[in-house]
């Protein structure tokens, strides 16, 4: 009999991913990742509707559509599924109208904006349930937030129709396994793109610390948080000037202008409290992993136009990130 026996590790497997935008093709990939890479806890880090309804006009030929600048016209089935399959890839919504009801949309801005809302709505209430029907039995769970992207109305249908494996976490601190819990707040920092939820970085770090209050343990708790660490290589992407419509890049010398459009109240709080592990977004073209202390931060980065999932894929053990690696696929 063995004086000394080893104790096996217990390890949670982890997958995170952010910012799909509505893609249909991203969210499915990303509710395969548990299965593909044998991770128990899926994380949606935000960003999750899409931008923009495409009418699709029925004509008595076929059909009429203008995507990406480009007038397309259908006459078969077969040409009009391609074109539904293509739409919500990109993360756009449609609906089939007639010419006469384009136009009585068309003419006013709150119908337009009631048809995106209720579309986005549609969309998330299908991704809840086709969750919970692959997940159901496997010993998965799926947490979602809201990002800055995401208006109040629709993430409410995440909050009502959360069930069996999907877990609403927006602005709560949930357990994720037996020992470590996570803490999720979608908010960003002010845009020039003015989203839908969006605070001074004050009031985003007066919210972190109301919900960091309510955390047992920092040295088990990971920090979901929308909007990355500024200065932290997870936020750099091109400055904007603010003034034109749409904003346009800064150029200086011939070349692009980059800076740290993160929160400085997220850094603050990280480099505070120390938690085991950062999941970040926002930023899509920042993919990368850094250190802010002992705590290790993500951005997986983001490519949902082109129904590319990234992600990372984390291996956690009694407080620890054991290993980790950014997925692309």
């Amino acid at each position: 009999m063995p004086v000394f026996s080893k104790q096996a590790k217990k390890t949670t497997r982890l997958f995170y991913a952010t910012d799909v935008h509505g893609s249909e093709r991203t969210f499915r990939k990303f509710l395969n990742a548990g299965k593909f890479y044998d991770a128990s806890v899926l994380v949606m880090g935000g960003d999750i509707i899409g931008k923009m309804t495409i009418p699709i006009i029925q004509e008595k030929s076929g059909y009429r559509a203008t995507l990406q600048g480009t007038v397309q016209h259908l006459s078969t089935q077969e040409e009009l599924k391609k074109l539904q399959e293509r739409i919500g890839t990109l993360g756009f919504y449609y609906k089939i109208m007639g010419e006469d009801e384009f136009h009585e949309i068309q003419a006013n801005k709150a119908s337009v904006d009631a048809l995106f809302h209720d579309l986005a709505r549609q969309r998330l209430t299908s991704w809840i349930e086709l969750a919970d029907t692959r997940l159901k039995g496997t010993g998965i769970k799926c947490y979602i937030t809201g990002g800055n992207d995401d208006y109040p109305d629709v993430l409410t249908v995440l909050q009502s129709n959360s069930i069996g494996s999907v877990v609403a976490c927006e602005s709560k601190i949930v357990p994720i396994d037996e020992t470590h819990s996570m803490m999720s707040i979608g908010a960003s920092t002010p845009t020039p793109w003015k989203t839908p939820r969006e605070m001074p970085d004050e009031e985003l770090g007066k919210l972190i610390e109301s919900l960091a209050a309510q955390v047992v343990d920092m040295s088990t708790c990971i920090f979901n948080l929308h909007d990355p660490p500024v200065d932290s290589t997870l936020d750099t992407c091109p400055q904007l000037d603010w003034n034109t419509d749409p904003p346009s890049q800064i150029v200086r010398a011939g070349q692009v202008v980059l800076h740290g459009a993160g929160s400085k109240s997220v850094r603050s709080a990280i480099e505070k409290h120390q938690p085991m592990l950062g999941l970040h977004g926002h930023i899509h073209e920042s993919t990368g992993v850094v250190k802010i202390g002992k705590t290790l931060c993500v951005n997986p980065g983001s490519e949902y136009g082109e129904g590319i999932l990234r992600g990372l894929l984390a291996n956690l053990v009694n407080g620890k990130v054991d290993s980790y690696q950014l997925t692309s696929g």
